[in-house]
């Protein structure tokens, strides 16, 4: 069939590394694997994975026309190990896939332009039904189950961590799909390669994982960096280390990562103020110089009260009581997430006199109760913290 082959020759001009085609019926085990992911609670807060799970059980569920998947990856490699940041405990650890641009804006673009050349392509072919086709592009913001279609397609498997492995590129894909109502053949699904090997499962400092292949999101740093809003539980806060946004630990420890490349879009190449940014810098950002510094990276979306949070986590974690200076600033700051997170980081850099001294002066002011919860564990003997 001519069309595919010029659909993965336009799709690798675009700048995608790897096209593969499946077809909407490739995963009926997915379903019930959602299902369950949902009965154990494993979706923590994310109650948008509720609401949408009808739809995202099965490509026709979503919509009822597709015939065949087009399924996109485009490296994203770093050019070094990511676990290298978290023994620099004077800095904070962004995870690699936000380093850069939005890879939303990125791929999505390429999406569009690929699905028009893909309609172009089936009339010079002869290939496009009488009555026409319609395709349809996702990026990871609709109820779409990427990794198992990207499975199904042959872009990788399914790892243990969940995640999705590539023999070519390791762990460093991001995925787009391109739905449509043309019939196209598909690709082989690949093989689980994964073997005896639990690297990804032994690393994870929360213990997300229950089982192999399965997460419980509720445990994953990426989920509660980003996802998780208000004051981060505490039995996972020195567990967190200087991870800020997201934990590469589990991606990064891969074996498969011996056959990753760094990524050739230029735009997915790490912004040099973000691969290795100094604390001391971050936790001084205000809601203007927050949204100037992370303009056009999904760091952007969490917001600067949410991303302090985690700033102020790191450093209660960084045993340097020449950030204390900083976090004490933050203890009147108008946002109680930040506030909380602040005394959390003092007590673990000041001595409790110290503390009584500070809860003593905002007495008559601090009125939130998990501010105040934040305060009375701090205060308590060591071994009460």
């Amino acid at each position: 069939m001519r069309l595919k082959a010029v659909i993965a020759e336009r799709a690798e001009a675009l700048g995608f590394d790897v096209c593969r085609i499946t077809h909407a019926d490739a995963i009926p085990k997915a379903g019930d694997r959602l299902a369950r992911f949902l009965r154990d609670g494993h979706h923590a807060s994310m109650t948008w994975m509720e609401e949408t799970a009808e739809r995202r059980a099965a490509p026709r569920a979503l919509w009822p026309q597709v015939r065949s998947i087009v399924m996109l990856g485009m490296n994203y490699g770093p050019d070094h190990d990511p676990l290298e940041n978290l023994a620099s405990a004077e800095i904070g650890s962004i995870s690699v896939y936000a380093r850069h641009r939005d890879y939303h804006d990125i791929i999505k673009g390429k999406l569009k332009t690929l699905a028009s050349q893909i309609l172009a392509a089936a009339r010079e072919t002869a290939e496009l039904p009488e009555d026409g086709a319609d395709l349809k592009v996702f990026v990871d913001t609709a109820p779409v189950m990427e990794k198992p279609l990207a499975a199904a397609s042959g872009l990788g498997w399914q790892g243990k961590h969940t995640n999705l492995v590539s023999r070519d590129f390791g762990s460093w894909l991001f995925l787009g799909s391109i739905f449509t109502t043309l019939d196209l053949p598909p690709d082989a699904p690949e093989t689980d390669r994964c073997g005896s090997c639990r690297a990804c499962l032994d690393i994870c400092p929360t213990k997300a994982f229950p089982a192999p292949y399965r997460l419980d999101a509720g445990r994953c740093i990426s989920y509660l960096t980003i996802e998780h809003k208000g004051p981060i539980p505490r039995e996972f806060r020195t567990a967190i280390g200087n991870r800020i946004y997201g934990c590469d630990d589990c991606l990064a420890v891969c074996p498969w990562n011996k056959f990753a490349e760094t990524a050739r879009e230029a735009k997915l190449k790490a912004r040099l103020d973000l691969q290795a940014p100094m604390l001391e810098d971050l936790v001084a950002l205000d809601d203007a110089a927050f949204r100037a510094l992370f303009s056009g990276s999904p760091v952007k979306r969490i917001g600067r009260d949410r991303f302090v949070r985690n700033v102020l986590i790191a450093i209660g974690n960084s045993a340097d009581a020449g950030l204390a200076a900083r976090a004490k600033l933050l203890l009147d700051d108008p946002s109680p997430e930040v506030r909380g997170a602040a005394v959390w980081a003092l007590s673990r850099l000041l001595k409790t006199e110290e503390l009584i001294r500070l809860r003593k002066a905002r007495e008559a002011t601090e009125a939130d109760p998990d501010v105040l919860e934040e305060w009375q564990a701090a205060i308590q003997p060591p071994d009460g913290r």
